[in-house]
């Protein structure tokens, strides 16, 4: 852990990268001063997922996979403040704000600020969705002196209304469909073909008269209406 503190030499500072957050007007332009961290953190993790779901298919041993959506990238850190051994056992708290008001909501905004966390390459744009605060050393008369913050950013480009941000529905057939069922076709996979959801098999099947999806003679026609 390296800390940052106000009097080190000058050759330190040249060598070492200050961790630094910095808070975003609407349009991803710096505003105010940097909040700089006490301490680098001694590491970080990056963590990027998918959201999928599982659907199962009569007939089928095994689900299959959709995808759905992806998800937004985390980081995630702790940050050290030891204000009892250089900084004279200021109350840590005057540190540690500066960092938890990044969730309370901006009025010129009406959410919280979009903000980067910097270290060297590190160059992270988003929002903090969570703090957590754990105050570990105290002085006599209670004032907290060392803490350490688990923090979590969520990666975001910016703030989109709700109104702007709606999915649009997956596309689907826009016109009634004659199609002849070839060996290997099921119902479910071309409902995830012309309707991008398997569920939707009910769909054809209704429109097409079928009454065992589950048997499909190559040859037969079935009729794909548009979705409403």
């Amino acid at each position: 852990m390296s800390p940052i503190i106000s009097n080190q030499s000058n050759s330190t500072k040249d060598k070492l990268k200050k961790a630094y957050i910095q808070t975003l007007d609407k349009n991803g332009k710096d505003v105010g001063s940097p909040i700089e961290v006490l301490f680098n953190p001694e590491q970080y993790s990056i963590e990027k997922r998918n959201n999928n779901r599982c659907v199962t298919i009569p007939g089928k041993q095994s689900a299959i996979t959709q995808y759905v959506s992806g998800e937004s990238e985390t980081l995630t850190m702790d940050l050290f403040f030891d204000t009892y051994t250089y900084y004279n056992g200021e109350d840590v708290r005057n540190y540690t704000k500066k960092v938890s008001d990044l969730l309370n909501i901006k009025g010129e905004i009406h959410k919280p600020p979009l903000c980067t966390f910097n270290w060297g390459p590190l160059v992270f744009t988003g929002i903090i969705d969570r703090v957590t605060q754990r105050f570990t050393m105290f002085k006599d008369d209670g004032t907290p002196v060392r803490a350490t913050l688990g923090v979590t950013f969520i990666q975001s480009g910016g703030y989109t209304d709700a109104v702007e941000g709606r999915v649009q529905p997956l596309e689907s057939s826009d016109r009634t469909k004659i199609r002849t069922i070839n060996q290997g076709d099921s119902l479910w996979s071309l409902a995830e073909i012309e309707y991008g959801d398997p569920l939707k098999w009910k769909e054809i099947a209704k429109a097409s008269n079928i009454e065992n999806p589950r048997i499909l003679k190559p040859g037969t026609t079935i009729i794909i209406h548009p979705l409403d």
